[in-house]
C-alpha cells in the first residue's frame, strides 16, 4: 500500500470541523451541558410495574419543566432515572412530589422510594475546572516522557495530537448537541481517549525511530510514509477490535452508557486519524526545519 502525505488536508478538515462547532457556539447552540455541568435535579425509582418511557415524560411535560433527560431500563425490576435541568434547590421537594403524584394517577402504587440527589452549579464549575486541569496535565507529563523517549519534535507533535483528538470530541458535543449531553461520563471519556491516542503515537513513533537509524540522511516524510505502512496491520486490528465492543454498548446500552460511548467512539476515530494521517507528519516538517538550521 503507498502511504503519501495528506496532512495538510486533513488539518484543514480538522480545522472546518472546528470552525462549524465554533461558529454554532458562537450563535448559542454549543455543547448541550447536563446536570454535572449547569446543575439540576436527579431522580432514580425502582419501579413496581412496568412504566413507559412516554407516560414519564407526558407527566414531566404537564409539569412545566425544561430541560430533561428520561432513561427507561430493564433489568428484573424496572428502574427509571430522571434529570432535570435548572431547578432551583428549594423547588426539590415540589418537583417531586408533582411527579410522583402524576405517575400514581396512572399507575397506582407504581414507585417505591426514590432516590433523590441535587447538583448544584459550584459543582459544575468544580467539574470543569478539574477537567481542563487534568488534561492540561497529562498534556504536559506526556509532553516530558515523550521527549526523553523520544525526542522533543516527537513530544509536541504528540501533544498537537492530543489537543486535536479533545478539540473533535469537544466539536462533535457540539454539532450533535441534540443527541447527547455533557456529564462527568464525557470527562472519563475524554482521559480514556487521551490514553489511547497516545498509545496509537507512541507505536508509530517507536518505528520512526528505528527507521531514522537505518535510513540516517533519508527525507523525513518518507520515513514517516514507511513507519505508517508497517504499523498499519496494527492499528486496524486494535481499532476495529476495540470499536466492536464500545458500539455494542452504545446501542444496546441505556442513556448514561451511551454519554460514554458516543465520545470514546469519536475519540478512537479521531485518534486513529491524528495518529496516522498527522502527528508524524507534524514531526517530519519539525526535524527538517532543524535540519536545515542546523546546516546553516
Amino acid at each position: 500500500m503507498v502511504i503519501k502525505n495528506r496532512s495538510k488536508i486533513c488539518l484543514c478538515i480538522s480545522c472546518a470541523i472546528i470552525a462549524v462547532a465554533l461558529i454554532l457556539t458562537l450563535f448559542g447552540q454549543g455543547i448541550n451541558l447536563g446536570i454535572d455541568f449547569e446543575g439540576g435535579l436527579s431522580m432514580q425509582y425502582d419501579l413496581k410495574t412496568t412504566v413507559t418511557k412516554g407516560d414519564v415524560e407526558g407527566v414531566l411535560n404537564g409539569m412545566g419543566v425544561g430541560s430533561y433527560t428520561v432513561t427507561v431500563q430493564g433489568s428484573g425490576d424496572n428502574e427509571i432515572n430522571i434529570r432535570i435541568k435548572d431547578v432551583a434547590k428549594d423547588d426539590i421537594q415540589k418537583v417531586q412530589s408533582d411527579f410522583e403524584t402524576g405517575i400514581r394517577e396512572k399507575y397506582p402504587e407504581a414507585l417505591s422510594i426514590g432516590d433523590v440527589n441535587y447538583v448544584g452549579p459550584v459543582a459544575g464549575a468544580t467539574l470543569v475546572r478539574n477537567a481542563v486541569i487534568s488534561v492540561l496535565l497529562a498534556s504536559v507529563l506526556m509532553l516530558i516522557y515523550i521527549a526523553i523517549r523520544f525526542d522533543f519534535n516527537s513530544g509536541l507533535s504528540a501533544v498537537f495530537g492530543l489537543l486535536h483528538d479533545v478539540l473533535i470530541m469537544l466539536s462533535f458535543m457540539v454539532i450533535f448537541r441534540s443527541v447527547i449531553q455533557m456529564n462527568s461520563s464525557f470527562i472519563a471519556a475524554a482521559l480514556t481517549i487521551v490514553g489511547y491516542s497516545i498509545n496509537n503515537t507512541i507505536v508509530i513513533f517507536d518505528r520512526i525511530r528505528e527507521n531514522a537509524k537505518k535510513l540516517p540522511t533519508a527525507p523525513r516524510e518518507e520515513i514517516t510514509n514507511l513507519s505508517i505502512r508497517e504499523s498499519l496491520g496494527r492499528t486496524v486490528c486494535t481499532t476495529v477490535t476495540t470499536l466492536i465492543t464500545i458500539v455494542a454498548l452504545c446501542i444496546l446500552g441505556v442513556a448514561s452508557i451511551r454519554e460514554f460511548a458516543l465520545p470514546i467512539i469519536v475519540g478512537i476515530l479521531a485518534g486513529v486519524y491524528s495518529a496516522n494521517m498527522i502527528n508524524g507528519y507534524v514531526w517530519a516538517f519539525l526535524e527538517e526545519k532543524r535540519r536545515s538550521r542546523k546546516k546553516a
